[in-house]
């Protein structure tokens, strides 16, 4: 059988192991250290607009750290894209809050403002004030930020922005992950840049980042002896991964447009086939990073299915996928509120993830290529 042809796969630029080493060879395992500074330094660079960035183990950690910092607790409630992967949402359970999810708009795949605040307007109408939105830009596709925050400023509701999928994606030049009161990105191994698992807090200020900190390292007040006047965790990111971060870093824009290169590549796979959209850009000013391609199928056009399609790429062991299940959808999550129509679930019937890496070599495109053809 071929070698298996990855959805997204772990891609090293060469200078990860120094910066690996060089934390061995100093001692520097514990999770503090020079390369979780410079890790958090070179974050901060790349993202501008003076946001201080707080490396943690996952991303996962960094939403919930926003919401504890945000101070949801229990029975509160925090608007949610429904089309996403499970940990936009499992924090808000963390904290004790209930989820109410939004449908998504067909542009972006992303939250639909309008809905958003149906939703808002809604709640409030039950005397239920929303403690906090959480915004996705899934697969790297940037959301409608723009409306979606002025919505969060109408209402007063402080805006959590997932960006785990869209390091290096960008809204009218603006980096992803720096319009909300709270940022989170991820470096789990199918990220466009890795640390094997880790993700970091984007934060406004020094004084919120070293809040985040404080939580992330159990709480421990300033004393001689171990005390804690607070719930803590043990979400920081260790030195050791910290310098695979450091050399990601380094390759992060090479990264990006090569993922760029993919989405290309299949929009030229595809072009002319009615009933497949290649999933892009609305306009010139979103750039996503196209951290995964995405296409939706119309069967009654194609004559063949998402899954149909998918069936035969694992035939050649080539690895897709189908797009997220909506958390409205999902037996953890049935009987939360939700409010939208069926965007987000005919995209979920409809679609399909493609090898996105920036790793792939031309003969694994020559083999996806050729399953393609199989159905022209």
């Amino acid at each position: 059988m071929s070698s298996t042809i990855y959805l997204s796969s772990p891609h090293m630029g060469g200078t990860e192991e120094a910066y690996v080493k060089e934390a061995f060879d100093t001692n520097w395992i514990a999770p503090l250290g020079p390369n979780v500074n410079g890790f958090e330094a070179a974050l901060s660079n790349y993202l501008g607009h003076q946001k201080e960035v707080a490396a943690l183990s996952s991303g996962t950690a960094a939403l919930h750290l926003a919401l504890a910092l945000l101070e949801v607790g229990s029975g509160d409630e925090v608007m949610c894209q429904s089309m996403t992967f499970a940990a936009s949402a499992n924090p808000i359970i963390y904290q004790g809050a209930n989820p109410v999810f939004v449908d998504s708009e067909p542009a972006t795949w992303n939250m639909c403002p309008n809905h958003l605040e149906a939703a808002i307007t809604d709640r409030l109408k039950q005397g239920k004030r929303p403690k906090a939105v959480i915004a996705v830009h899934l697969y790297g596709m940037p959301c409608k930020i723009d409306d979606i925050r002025n919505l969060c400023k109408t209402y007063d509701i402080p805006l959590i922005e997932d960006a785990a999928e869209a390091l290096g994606s960008t809204y009218q030049g603006v980096p992803c992950g720096t319009f909300g009161d709270f940022g989170v990105l991820s470096f789990n191994g199918n990220k466009i840049i890795t640390t094997s698992g880790g993700g970091a807090l984007v934060c406004a200020s020094e004084a919120e980042k070293q809040k985040a900190v404080f939580l992330a390292t159990q709480a421990r007040d300033e004393a001689p002896h171990y005390q804690h006047s607070v719930l803590g965790y043990n979400y920081r990111l260790s030195n050791i991964a910290a310098g695979i971060g450091r050399g990601q870093m380094e390759v992060l824009d090479t990264h990006i447009g090569l993922r760029q290169q993919m989405n290309q590549f299949y929009k030229e796979q595809f072009f002319g086939w009615e009933g497949i959209e290649v999933f892009t850009e609305p306009n010139e000013s979103f750039v996503s990073n196209h951290w995964l391609s995405c296409i939706t199928i119309d069967k009654k056009k194609t004559g063949f299915s998402a899954e149909e399609l998918r069936k035969a790429f694992g035939e050649d062991n080539i690895e897709a996928r189908p797009l997220w299940k909506p958390m409205h959808l999902q037996p953890l999550y049935e009987n939360a509120p939700y409010y939208g129509g069926t965007v987000a679930q005919t995209l979920f019937e409809n679609g399909l993830c493609l090898p996105s890496g920036s790793n792939l070599t031309d003969t694994e495109r020559s083999r996806i290529a050729a399953v393609i053809r199989q159905f022209r």
